[in-house]
């Protein structure tokens, strides 16, 4: 089973991702976390996703769609993988589709985790608080949220209608409770 986790930043999609690698069997493929990774290292591909990261802007297409496609060669995707925080475009859901198709492997489904901006701002500032320095992410931080959230809407959020008219988008009130939203989501991907 293949999934794509959808939302704005902020929206719970990792925390998801968790639950559902661990009841499933699946993996969780977190482009930011691939991300935060390269950074972690201080390469030159490291510290170019460290200046795109920190500005609130896209990774180049290019970039994502190789790191994805040698991860998912990897024998622990057998049963199936979670994608979180990718595609952000259409052209990005397109290229994924011509990748995947490749391999002779689809996406099962696209699964929305829709939450109010002004819920997300309020998520982020308390995300701040709750850990210390050491541990902060550099892009947790209401400004750079906010120019997350434009960037969601104009890039990503269009791509949902894609995903509607494969028929393979589902939507989840991401307003809920963690517990609430991980039922939610089993369901979609139970049927019921």
């Amino acid at each position: 089973m293949n999934i794509i986790l959808l939302g704005p930043p902020g929206a719970g999609k990792g925390t998801q991702a968790k639950f559902l690698e661990e009841e499933h069997q699946i993996v969780q493929l977190s482009t930011g976390d691939m991300l935060r990774n390269a950074v972690n290292l201080g390469d030159e591909i490291g510290k170019q996703a460290k200046e795109v990261m920190d500005s609130g802007n896209l990774m180049p297409d290019g970039i994502m769609i190789n790191i994805i496609s040698q991860r998912i060669n990897k024998s622990d995707c057998l049963n199936g993988f979670i994608l979180d925080g990718f595609p952000r475009t259409t052209a990005q859901a397109e290229a994924l589709d011509i990748m995947l198709n490749e391999k002779d492997l689809s996406i099962d489904y696209v699964i929305e985790i829709s939450v109010d901006d002004k819920i997300l701002i309020d998520r982020i500032n308390s995300r701040v608080l709750e850990v210390n320095e050491s541990e902060r992410r550099s892009d947790d931080n209401a400004e750079t949220l906010i120019k997350r959230l434009g960037v969601y809407h104009q890039a990503t959020a269009p791509i949902l209608p894609y995903y509607k008219d494969k028929g393979i988008l589902r939507q989840v009130d991401g307003m809920k409770s963690i517990e609430e939203v991980k039922q939610l989501i089993n369901e979609v991907i139970s049927g019921t």
